[in-house]
């Protein structure tokens, strides 16, 4: 991945995995526009480089993401260092096109816009001492954008309590209503997300790159669309060259040699 003069982030690239730590500890990893301009940068990076094939977002210290960053919203703070690419609405779209499964390490609290980050990720895994909400009510204002990731993930009954009581809810009441895949006990974060990575990390890139994007495009069209688009999209996959590496490996019983092709 490019080198970036990122100010409130870390990025590391290791066998095939990209991990973006939020790193501004001090401020429990609270994002303001300058944070969120450089994970705009670090996604798209990850995007385009063919030696990723996950990307994980976590965040420094004890917190994921407290959320918004009041100082920077209302005007204080440091400007974009990088120029501009978005907003905290093109973030959340952003997934949605990233063509690589996104894990969340959600390693401490994670509140407002730090919860749509969670929710955003194809999956998340957090330590049990994490606590997660959306506590904009409480503050006169409400978690507007991040609704629309929320209840793709959370039924209206569970969405509606969570959003105008604004109560914290622990890793565990987070799994049951399916805003993270699991809880773990926190010594156990690093080895539970280390699998799962690596298990990604071994399919198909194309595979993934091609049914993330039919994923994401299917869920805004009726089923009488959908199907026949989905099945055009089948076609379009048995012609790829992992396709078919796929099918050769599993009659000669070897594993594949994937090519992202």
């Amino acid at each position: 991945m490019t080198e970036r003069p990122y100010a409130f982030l870390s990025v590391r690239v290791a066998d095939g995995v990209a991990t973006v730590t939020l790193d501004n500890p001090q401020r429990k990893n609270a994002m303001g526009p300058a944070m969120v301009n450089e994970l705009l940068y670090a996604l798209d990076d990850a995007k385009e480089d063919p030696a990723v094939r996950v990307v994980v977002i976590t965040g420094a210290g004890e917190a994921f993401c407290a959320g918004g960053d009041l100082k920077q919203m209302s005007g204080g703070g440091d400007g974009p260092a990088l120029e501009p690419k978005g907003d905290y609405a093109d973030l959340l779209l952003r997934f949605t096109t990233l063509g690589k499964p996104t894990v969340a390490r959600v390693n401490g609290v994670a509140m407002g816009g730090g919860l749509g980050l969670v929710a955003s990720c194809d999956f998340a895994i957090a330590a049990r001492s994490a606590t997660l909400g959306t506590p904009e009510v409480k503050r006169g204002l409400f978690p507007m954008m991040i609704m629309a990731v929320l209840a793709r993930l959370v039924s209206r009954r569970r969405l509606l309590e969570m959003m105008l009581l604004g109560d914290k809810l622990s890793a565990d009441e987070a799994a049951r209503l399916e805003l993270v895949n699991r809880a773990v006990d926190d010594d156990a974060l690093d080895a539970e997300v280390d699998a799962l990575v690596a298990r990604l990390a071994a399919q198909s890139p194309t595979a993934m790159r091609r049914g993330l994007a039919a994923y994401h495009r299917q869920a805004d069209l009726a089923l009488a669309e959908s199907v026949p688009w989905l099945q055009t999209q089948l076609f379009e996959l048995l012609g790829t060259e992992d396709a078919r590496e796929g099918l050769r490996a599993f009659f000669e019983k070897r594993a594949p040699e994937w090519t992202g092709r």
